[in-house]
């Protein structure tokens, strides 16, 4: 039963979209009933920014180390090894893994011995407890980047057998792993349960994809080449592609050491709400893009061009037709969500206007976010992945320099600070400049995806430019009545139920954004605009 079901083979985009976003959708609200218990037992305060500190480094290793491999070098070369030859291609991939696994035990445990020294340089702001605090929970999760290291390169070898059901259950299962922590662990050990639970996670998120993989064929074998020309290729690509998603890392670990030195719980804020707008990122942009790349990686190998722009023309025009009005919506009922899914136990309401604010200037950064992953992803498969990694260095140095602009602007009365705090409706709360921090990311997003697109055109010519432009207007003029709709039911179904309740909240927020949502997909069909 188990191999029939999750042995499955998914043959188009479409239907590997699906499923990705089926299970994007499973684990993303698994990750906000993980949150809504964080926010419920801690509240924004010491706790989590604790939590959300220790969990930066060890994250930093496993996406930078591994996840870089997989979506750079790990398929395309797996690819070709097994258009050769099937036997190559399973020992191509044993020596990897054999290579990543002690490379990845020997990094984390010299990183170990080090972590008091990290943890002040990425939160200065930490002292006493609060950081003795959160050296034991990096020490813990320290183990994590070693299981899902080894998990994440099984998915990409997963993903090139077309294997995408058992690969996308695995974040579920790394969701439930935590959420199993913070109701059984932390009762009985308290914070470092929470440490613990992450850990359980990465189990999981292992232990689900290995019975698949043996079934293909997979057995281990006693190899540890480094002169292997596959790995040494795999390392050639993955450099650039570790270089592009450190960037992205050092972006957060700058914002948590930005955050530590900001009021209480600005980290735990940040957080919370950067968590809420990965969802449709998750959902939409990461599962179309990863169902994108194979193919798109054996349409450049067979120099079909034409097919190729098709492709990449047909997944940038959905993700933009899904993206957009969910970003919308997210930003009109910024303050609804904040409440129905973190709104309880210790979670106060300056938190909610705070962590919503956050959420709202996100929202209008997602659909850049969103878009660079395909745009990135379409460089992978031409096995370029210098440019990706250029532009996103620029991107983190621009981003780190907003942030300590807007950050230093929210300090002080200014047009400026009275501009955002009108807009977000945070004017009644004093210590605000926590959303200089989102608003810096939301920005040098846009200005990333631009530079992408323009370091595309350079790579490829015209990339279906007349097409897409047209679907973004359509799409755009569809989502202002959607705005439109939505507000005004939002503002009626509010004057008709208890504002007080959760139910009141959450009638509010399902007939707004049903109401929006039906006058978004009218006025697309009117408009000719198919997916």
């Amino acid at each position: 039963m188990y191999n029939r079901i999750f042995n499955s083979k998914t043959k188009t985009i479409s239907s590997a979209a699906g499923i990705l976003a089926v299970a994007s959708l499973i684990s993303g609200l698994l990750g906000l009933f993980r949150d809504r218990l964080l926010a419920g037992s801690f509240g924004a305060g010491n706790e989590l920014d604790v939590y959300f500190t220790a969990f930066r480094i060890p994250d930093f290793i496993s996406t930078v180390l591994v996840m870089g491999a997989i979506s750079a070098a790990i398929i395309p070369i797996f690819s070709g090894y097994l258009a050769r030859s099937r036997d190559e291609a399973w020992e191509f991939f044993s020596n990897l893994l054999n290579l990543f696994f002690v490379s990845l035990i020997v990094i984390s445990a010299v990183l170990i011995i080090f972590v008091p020294q990290i943890i002040s340089l990425i939160a200065p702001g930490f002292s006493g407890a609060k950081k003795e605090s959160a050296v034991l929970l990096t020490r813990i999760m320290f183990l994590s980047p070693i299981l899902l290291g080894i998990s994440n390169i099984i998915s990409g070898i997963l993903r090139v057998f077309k294997r995408f059901l058992v690969t996308s259950l695995a974040p579920i299962m790394y969701n439930i792993g935590i959420i199993f922590g913070i109701i059984f662990f932390v009762p009985s050990m308290g914070l470092v349960g929470l440490a613990w639970g992450v850990v359980l996670g990465a189990f999981l998120h292992l232990l689900i994809q290995i019975p698949i993989l043996l079934k293909l064929g997979f057995k281990t074998r006693k190899l540890l080449n480094f002169k292997e020309p596959g790995f040494l290729r795999a390392v050639k690509l993955t450099i650039p592609r570790a270089i592009g998603l450190a960037g992205g890392q050092i972006n957060l670990i700058v914002i948590t050491a930005i955050g530590s030195t900001l009021a209480v719980g600005s980290i735990a804020i940040f957080n919370l709400a950067n968590n809420l707008q990965k969802l449709p990122i998750t959902l939409i942009a990461v599962s179309f893009s990863t169902a994108a790349f194979p193919f798109l990686a054996v349409y450049f190998s067979q120099k079909e061009k034409g097919k190729l722009v098709e492709e990449f023309s047909s997944v940038f025009r959905k993700i933009l037709f899904f993206i957009i009005p969910i970003s919308i919506l997210i930003f009109l009922l910024r303050v609804q969500i904040i409440r129905v899914f973190y709104g309880t136990g210790e979670f106060g309401w300056a938190d909610t206007q705070l962590t919503a604010a956050c959420l709202g200037i996100f929202s209008f950064g997602i659909f850049a976010y969103g878009l660079s992953m395909l745009v990135s992803k379409t460089f992978y498969a031409f096995q370029n992945t210098r440019i990706p990694a250029t532009v996103t260095l620029i991107t983190v140095a621009l981003n780190i320099f907003l942030s300590y602009l807007f950050i230093w602007l929210l300090s002080f009365n200014n047009h400026f600070k009275t501009f955002i705090t009108a807009i977000l409706d945070i004017q009644n709360i004093d210590q605000n400049s926590v959303v200089g921090l989102p608003l810096a990311l939301a920005i040098s997003g846009i200005f990333q995806l631009g530079l992408l697109l323009i370091m595309l055109y350079k790579k490829i010519g015209d990339y279906d430019i007349k097409r897409i432009f047209e679907s973004t207007i359509k799409i755009l003029a569809s989502g202002v009545l959607l705005g439109l709709a939505c507000y005004f039911v939002r503002q009626y179904v509010g004057s008709l139920v208890d504002m007080q309740t959760f139910i009141g909240i959450f009638t509010q927020a399902t007939f707004a954004s049903l109401a929006g949502t039906a006058v978004y997909f009218f006025s697309t069909y009117l408009l000719k605009e198919k997916i």
